[in-house]
């Protein structure tokens, strides 16, 4: 599996080290350059943006709501009760996206692939759809696990950013293998099992309340990084493809 991988590296990350020659920017912006990259890529890893492409987050009703509630909050005094509320709430909707997040990694370590999971999920800001090499398959793909297993858990659209991985899961010859054991582990629900599940979350509330406030306040880097979420959402996203300077490993060799 190690061998496909590297190969699957070497195939699309031919330039590897080119946005280390990058003579466009001055030498002293490049730490700012790599500290906003960072933050950008921080800000992926904790929302998990269904649309990553989207600066705006405004494309996809998800991504529109996760982000007018992090708008809000920015607005709402720090420590009030409906700045908790607000954070109970985004809490709550990251919570669902690190879980459908899990379930793909659980299924591709599975599959063998323990020390590229994380890689193969990794999704910039800069990654683009036209640069895939199997979108039509991809999407195809996708959509089977939307609708023939429970691996998204919602009857939401699947969130796009998975698309990538099951492009670099074609090029991997795995992706049918992927599908194959997300039947498995997590098969098809009916009508009656979501109703049971949706009883069960309203009994499970108020204990799932009282979690959410015991993790308040929360911590000063994550205030920073929605606030850096929000100013880049606005921002008209010129700088988006600064991401490419520090992008490594899968992630760059798609872009």
């Amino acid at each position: 599996m190690g061998a496909s991988f590297t190969a699957f590296c070497a195939h699309f990350c031919c330039c590897c080290c080119s946005g280390d020659d990058d003579d466009d920017e001055p030498e002293e912006k490049s730490p700012l350059l790599r500290y906003r990259n960072a933050k950008k890529r921080r800000d992926q890893e904790t929302n998990l943006w269904s649309e990553p492409g989207d600066p705006s987050h405004s494309e996809r009703d998800d991504d529109r709501e996760l982000y007018n509630l992090l708008q809000k909050r920015s607005k709402t005094q720090r420590g009030s009760q409906g700045y908790r509320r607000l954070s109970v709430d985004i809490n709550a909707m990251r919570e669902v996206r690190r879980g459908v997040r899990d379930r793909w990694k659980l299924i591709l370590e599975d599959l063998g692939f323990v020390a590229e999971a994380e890689a193969l999920l990794t999704v910039s800001t800069s990654t683009s759809f036209d640069r895939m090499h199997n979108a039509p398959e991809a999407r195809a793909l996708l959509s089977i696990l939307h609708t023939e297993t429970s691996i998204f858990d919602s009857k939401e659209p699947p969130p796009e950013r998975y698309m990538f991985t099951l492009d670099r899961l074609i090029y991997l010859d795995a992706a049918q293998d992927f599908v194959a054991k997300a039947r498995s582990m997590y098969p098809k629900r009916d009508d009656d099992d979501d109703d049971d599940d949706e009883e069960d979350a309203t009994l499970r509330l108020p204990f799932l309340l009282r979690r959410a406030h015991q993790a308040f306040p929360r911590d000063e880097e994550e205030e920073e990084l929605d606030s850096d979420a929000l100013d880049g959402a606005q921002d008209s996203g010129s700088d988006i493809n600064n991401d490419d300077e520090d992008d490594g490993g899968v992630e760059r060799s798609l872009d």
